[in-house]
């Protein structure tokens, strides 16, 4: 091993998939098709994450056979054992050092198992990882919130969950699908209104892995505007689905962060369920309780001064101003806002006025020096906008160094990437509130 004890995952696979590709059957799938670069990671990694459980044998094989292939190439002296998967020390201490030394790697003793299908950069998986359990399958097709996910989890997610190649690496067994699906207008055609009215939908493919998997429980998140979508009938089709292949169904619950120690006023529908013949009613199960608001914006501000190039020119300003006046003057509320040091943000949500609805006011920054090109000047007045950490930070993330050794969340990507990916992410403490509530019915009725 001259001149390196330490290859990461990135190193190996990369340089295999940009130079070093070899169509052996490694690379193939059983169907003799090529295995997709970004499908072989998901292989690789989850069998590292899942070594000493059962439900990682799906895994195993293929990635036995990938990881030999890849150190062959790469000249990696590393003792091999009958099952083609390296000894874990050495896989460890030699290959694969970016999935091992991880913020949030699962727990050694879990007590319960999970999915995380439309991952975005894995809010369930915290949540659920907080309350002891364990991630057998990760599903996420955007590639930016892939290598934020990798960074934290030291696992890459499967792609594309419409395709049966992906949904064939789900394992069985597993406890709890957790899943955050975009909403989409159904087909009323059929008048069934159940399972066969949700196909070319993205809840379609939740529907399918919980007809053919058959999980203890699930827990669907998704925007408030689900409950009243196409006159409720959406609803109403996703619950009648759901009763269809087996659950019960408590009635879904519109939930806000700011309730569960977040500064940001954001309210999703949550739906719950549990598999009919565990013998739990929809009155087993409660949410949990909206009672205090504990933080407010400067409770998570970043604690020191932040660059200038996200205080706001004045050329824009007056451009905002322009903006909200014209609604005004229309009758409507649109436009910028600022929120103050103890007030609660708007929901962070991804282009539009996203950024703008919740502008701050920091006057630490000295140093308006423009490091981008803008028209006007950094306005005196402190107007910024909230940076990517503090967004991570309202949806309940640990993005900052408290300096007492915790883990601290990892943002491998530009501002840009950031602010998608923490606007589009579920509310982890509110997520963690509801899915302890789940496992107390479950373990109430002895099933977990």
């Amino acid at each position: 091993m001259k001149g390196r004890l330490i290859y990461t995952l990135m190193d190996i696979g990369y340089k295999k998939a940009g130079v070093l590709q070899i169509y052996d059957q490694s690379s193939l799938d059983d169907n003799n098709e090529l295995i997709p670069f970004s499908t072989q990671l998901a292989i690789v990694t989850h069998y590292l994450m899942l070594q000493d459980s059962k439900l990682g044998l799906i895994y195993h094989k293929k990635a036995g056979e990938l990881i030999e292939d890849w150190a062959t190439n790469e000249k990696i002296p590393y003792k091999i054992s009958d099952n083609l998967i390296a000894e874990p020390t050495v896989l460890q201490q030699y290959l694969f050092s970016d999935v091992f030394n991880v913020p949030f790697p699962g727990p050694l003793n879990p007590k319960f198992t999970f999915i995380d299908l439309f991952a975005g950069i894995g809010g369930f998986r915290m949540a659920l990882q907080n309350l002891g359990g364990q991630c057998v399958f990760s599903s996420e097709w955007d590639a930016q919130a892939q290598k934020t996910y990798f960074a934290n989890y030291g696992e890459v997610p499967f792609g594309d969950i419409t395709k049966e190649q992906t949904k064939c690496y789900i394992p069985d067994g597993f406890d709890i699908l957790c899943a955050g699906f975009p909403c989409q207008a159904f087909s009323m055609a059929g008048r069934k209104l159940g399972f066969e009215e949700t196909r070319g939908t993205l809840f379609f493919d939740v529907a399918e892995i919980l007809r053919r998997k058959q999980p203890k429980a699930f827990f669907l998140e998704n925007v408030k505007g689900l409950m009243i979508h196409d006159k409720g009938k959406t609803l109403r089709t996703i619950l009648n689905t759901l009763d269809e292949i087996g659950y019960v169904v408590p009635a879904p619950k519109i939930v806000n962060a700011m309730y569960f120690g977040v500064p940001q006023h954001r309210e999703r529908i949550y739906i719950v369920g549990f598999r009919k013949d565990l013998g739990i009613t929809k009155e087993d199960f409660e949410y949990p309780e909206q009672k205090d608001v504990t933080k407010h914006f400067i409770d998570i501000r970043e604690t020191e001064p932040v660059p200038a190039k996200y205080y706001l020119s004045t050329a824009y300003i007056d451009t905002l101003k322009a903006h909200k006046a014209r609604h005004a003057a229309k009758g409507n509320g649109f436009g910028y806002e600022i929120i103050d040091d103890d007030g609660i943000a708007n929901a962070i949500v991804v282009g539009g006025m996203g950024r703008e609805r919740n502008l701050v006011i920091d006057h630490r920054q000295t140093d308006l020096t423009p490091t981008t090109h803008i028209k006007g000047t950094v306005n005196t007045d402190g107007i910024r906008k909230m940076t990517p950490r503090e967004w991570g930070a309202l949806q309940g993330y640990p993005v900052y160094d408290k300096g007492d050794g915790s883990p601290v969340f990892v943002i491998p990507v530009a501002d840009a990437s950031a602010y998608k990916q923490f606007g589009n992410s579920v509310a982890v403490p509110a997520i963690q509130a509801t899915a302890q509530q789940i496992l107390k019915v479950l373990k109430t009725k002895k099933i977990l």
